[in-house]
């Protein structure tokens, strides 16, 4: 007896437990219908303030809409970039030396040929001397000589000298000929290496931080350089393609196309800079399946930086008077693409349609859909075909906003 009374007793105690759940989800769903709810995203809630039933009861559906449009479009290739200057130079000293003078900031623009710093030049001055004294012997004892010749070659001619003293005079002519020439090249190389105190700009660029300070000796075999400098103006984005990519931009450039490239900040909002494809790599990498490319940008305003990584976009070509409808509304089913169209009476159809190329925000329509249509963007999730919608504005609701109050009379005040 006292087994069979518990068993009872449980299950007296189970059915009582399963009928308050259903009465709490029962009474939850009833204060979900008849809550007031407020509209979010600009969407209402349903008739009367209610939210609408996930049921479906018939209702028109708030939505969404914006109407199939026609202009051009261009079609861009998006990739990642890096901005490479078109010349780099690590400048170094040319000789051995103290630097007296720097005569650049760090930063500066400068152009080529500027003089950028200055190296001791009394020992190169003093070597150029030596050279030069060494030249002016040499080419009096040529002097010296060749009057000599022209006289053994007189005395010769009157048979007063034997034919072996003119030989050995025109040798000793020749030699100190061949010696003034090794002479004359000591001092075009002391004027070099006295030239090459002044260090001077090969390139026009931006100069970087310098590397070193007046008073340092400096020589022309230290790793670090005085200073670095980037060639700015014109500057240059090296970005990849997959492969696939490719033969669009081939079948451009083999017709003698010019494409132009955009390069944007990180984020993409601002666009830094517009340039024109320059060059492309003669090999596609087989470890990654892209291509090297290259656009020139004249960066007039200085808007790229070396070594800036920007997002680039690559213009293929411009379709023109293509018919569009925003990305948002396009929808993906099993048998294919589709959007929801709302036809004169508020109703939607799901028609299927067949799209081209996309930016993210509009999406180029090929087949299905014509010019002046409008497609659902939001509140596609409860559609069906045949359903009645409910257009919303894009425009913020008027109700919403908050009108200013009155002010208050105070008591016995005259209206």
């Amino acid at each position: 007896m006292s087994d069979t009374h518990v068993s009872s007793r449980s299950r007296s105690q189970s059915r009582q437990w399963l009928l308050g759940s259903a009465a709490l989800i029962i009474l939850a769903l009833l204060l979900w219908w008849f809550w007031p709810a407020q509209p979010q995203g600009g969407v209402p809630a349903g008739p009367g303030g209610k939210r609408p039933s996930p049921f479906g009861d018939g209702g028109p559906v708030p939505v969404r809409v914006a109407p199939v449009s026609q202009a051009d479009f261009a079609v861009e290739l998006k990739a990642l970039g890096t901005v490479t200057a078109y010349n780099t130079v690590n400048v170094r000293p040319r000789v051995d030396g103290q630097l007296v003078k720097l005569l650049f900031n760090d930063g500066q623009q400068v152009k080529a040929g500027d003089l950028l710093a200055v190296i001791d030049p009394r020992p190169f001055e003093i070597a150029l001397q030596q050279a030069q004294g060494a030249l002016a012997e040499s080419q009096a004892q040529l002097r010296n000589a060749e009057l000599d010749l022209q006289r053994y070659q007189g005395l010769f001619a009157q048979d007063s000298i034997a034919k072996q003293t003119l030989d050995t005079q025109q040798a000793q002519v020749n030699q100190l000929r061949g010696s003034l020439q090794s002479l004359q090249a000591n001092v075009a190389s002391a004027q070099l290496n006295l030239d090459f105190t002044q260090v001077r700009a090969p390139i026009a660029g931006r100069l970087g931080i310098r590397q070193a300070d007046v008073g340092n000796l400096v020589n022309s075999s230290d790793a670090t350089p005085l200073v670095v400098l980037t060639q700015t103006l014109p500057i240059s984005v090296i970005f990849t393609l997959p492969e696939l990519e490719l033969p669009a931009v081939l079948e451009q450039l083999r017709d003698k196309h010019k494409l132009v490239v955009e390069a944007w900040d990180r984020s993409e909002r601002n666009k830094l800079a517009e340039g024109e494809l320059e060059s492309l790599d003669n090999l596609i990498d087989t470890a990654t399946g892209t291509v090297k490319l290259k656009a020139r940008f004249a960066n007039a305003e200085q808007s790229l930086f070396p070594n800036q990584f920007v997002n680039v976009r690559l213009r293929v070509k411009t379709l023109n008077n293509a018919v569009l409808m925003p990305a948002a509304a396009l929808q993906y089913g099993a048998n294919g693409t589709f959007a929801y169209v709302v036809d004169g009476e508020d109703k939607v159809q799901q028609t299927p349609v067949t799209i081209g190329t996309s930016n993210g925000e509009m999406t180029v329509v090929e087949q299905g859909l014509k010019v002046g249509e409008r497609v659902v963007m939001e509140g596609t999730d409860r559609l069906r075909s045949g359903n009645k919608v409910e257009v919303v504005s894009n425009t913020p609701n008027a109700a919403a906003t908050p009108k200013p109050t009155e002010p208050q009379q105070k008591p016995g005040s005259r209206p």
